[in-house]
C-alpha cells in the first residue's frame, strides 16, 4: 500500500470551513483537515483492497497514522484495523493498546473496541486481560474493556460481560456509564430478560445514564 499517496489524496480533498467544525466538535482538542467520512472512506477502500490481499497487518502504516498531525489520519487508521480483523494475532494486543493511550477521545477509541473484541474473541485466554483492563486507571481502557463484547449477540461470554460491568459500577464518569449503558441495550435485543434482571439487581449502584441507556429496548 502506498500510503504516500494515500496521504495526498486525503490533504487534498481539505476544506477548512468544515475543518473548522469537525474540531469545534470534538473540542477543539484535534486538528483535522475537513474530510468527512463518506470522502475518507472512498479514498481508503481502494487502498484497503490492496492491502488485504497481503493478510498482514502493516504497522508502519498504523503508527505513520497515528503521527500525522490530523485526526482523519487515525480514522483511517482504525479504519484499517477493522478491514484486517481477521489477520490479527495475539501480539497486537499490545500494539492496539498504545493507540488506544495514545491521542484518546471516543471517537478513535470507539473505532478500536471492535478490533480488541476481534483478537479477543480468537483468543479467549485474552478474557483475563479484558478483566485486567476494566480496573485499569484510564477510562479509555476500561470503556474498551466494557464495550469490546458489542454485537456478539448469542455468542455474548456473560459471565465476563458481567464481571466487567461490576467492576465498573458506582462511576462518575459520563463515557463509562454511557459505555455500560450501550452494551447493555445491545445485548438487551437479544437476551433482555438477562439484562432486565441485571439492571434490576444492580439498580443502585448503576448511573441513571447507564439504566436509561440499558433499558431503551426492554
Amino acid at each position: 500500500m502506498n500510503s504516500y499517496d494515500l496521504f495526498e489524496e486525503l490533504e487534498s480533498n481539505a476544506d477548512k470551513e468544515k475543518a473548522i467544525k469537525m474540531s469545534k466538535y470534538m473540542r477543539n482538542q484535534f486538528s483535522f483537515l475537513g474530510v468527512q467520512a463518506t470522502t475518507r472512506k472512498k479514498i481508503s477502500t481502494v487502498y484497503f483492497k490492496e492491502a488485504k490481499k497481503k493478510k498482514l497487518i502493516d504497522w508502519q502504516f498504523i503508527n505513520e497514522c497515528w503521527d500525522k498531525p490530523y485526526r482523519e489520519a487515525q480514522y483511517i487508521a482504525t479504519d484499517y484495523l477493522n478491514k484486517m480483523k481477521d489477520f490479527l494475532v495475539l501480539e497486537d494486543v499490545a500494539r492496539i493498546r498504545v493507540l488506544i493511550e495514545n491521542k484518546s477521545w471516543w471517537d478513535t477509541v470507539d473505532g478500536l473496541h471492535r478490533v480488541i473484541g476481534s483478537i479477543v474473541f480468537n483468543f479467549p485466554e485474552l478474557n483475563k486481560m479484558m478483566i485486567e483492563w476494566s480496573l485499569d486507571e484510564s477510562i479509555w481502557l476500561r470503556r474498551v474493556a466494557i464495550n469490546h463484547q458489542m454485537y456478539r449477540k448469542d455468542r455474548m461470554n456473560v459471565e465476563l460481560l458481567e464481571a466487567i460491568i461490576v467492576n465498573n459500577l458506582r462511576q462518575n464518569e459520563f463515557f463509562i456509564n454511557k459505555a455500560i449503558g450501550w452494551v447493555l441495550r445491545d445485548y438487551s435485543k437479544v437476551n433482555p430478560e438477562w439484562v432486565e434482571q441485571f439492571i434490576k439487581t444492580h439498580k443502585n449502584n448503576l448511573s441513571q445514564l447507564s439504566i436509561s441507556e440499558g433499558s431503551k429496548y426492554i
